[in-house]
């Protein structure tokens, strides 16, 4: 485990959790909304990054930087998402794939930064279909080629969630329905479990 910070105009510090072994890939969580306790130490991160180290998979959890909105801080998930892709940059070793992986508000950024960044795989845990006019997570699925996974809980009325499940489901990706509310108490091993095997599969298989 070791102390990043995140080049951009913004402060920006993430944790990098790394298998033993040199990574086959590398994975940027983004934390739930910042104003609301949201961290990279949230439960449901740290469960991903413990279940993807475990697949050889890197994982970096980061704090977004001063509120703004969520402009600035969609521009910390693209230079977060840009700094895992130079950190792993092998030369003569082939470009290291990188995924993105979100919760709630975290997850609404995921998709809008995923939209301009291309990442190789994205997956998202109970996404808001909008932050605002012009922050529109679910018109981001349009511009989004790779693999895509969304889980939501059955019982989650905190977000709008089933626009971006219906999309996703129209355009082939994977959906996973769990039993929870938003918070998803008691799942928090479920979700690393569907989240990390997504990501293996994804990632890894051409690797």
């Amino acid at each position: 485990m070791s102390d990043v910070l995140i080049p951009g105009a913004r402060d920006v510090r993430g944790t990098l959790e790394e298998p033993t072994d040199e990574p086959r890939a590398v994975v940027v969580a983004c934390p739930p909304h910042p104003q609301h306790g949201g961290s990279r130490s949230d439960q449901r991160l740290v469960a991903v990054s413990e279940a993807l180290r475990e697949s050889e998979i890197a994982c970096l959890r980061f704090d977004y930087g001063a509120w703004d909105e969520g402009y600035g801080e969609r521009e910390d998930v693209r230079n977060a998402v840009r700094w895992a892709r130079d950190e792993y940059d092998v030369a003569d070793a082939g470009d290291v794939p990188v995924g993105v992986f979100g919760y709630s508000f975290g997850a609404s950024l995921a998709l809008l930064a995923s939209a301009d960044t291309d990442p190789d795989a994205v997956a998202v845990l109970a996404p808001a279909t909008r932050l605002a006019d012009d922050r529109d997570a679910l018109a981001a699925l349009d511009s989004i080629d790779a693999p895509l996974h969304v889980l939501h809980g059955e019982r989650d009325t905190t977000v709008d969630w089933e626009p971006i499940v219906e999309r996703a489901r129209a355009r082939g990706d994977e959906t996973t329905a769990l039993a929870g509310d938003h918070f998803f108490l008691g799942d928090r091993d479920e979700i690393a479990r569907v989240v990390g095997a997504f990501f293996e599969r994804t990632l890894l298989e051409s690797v």
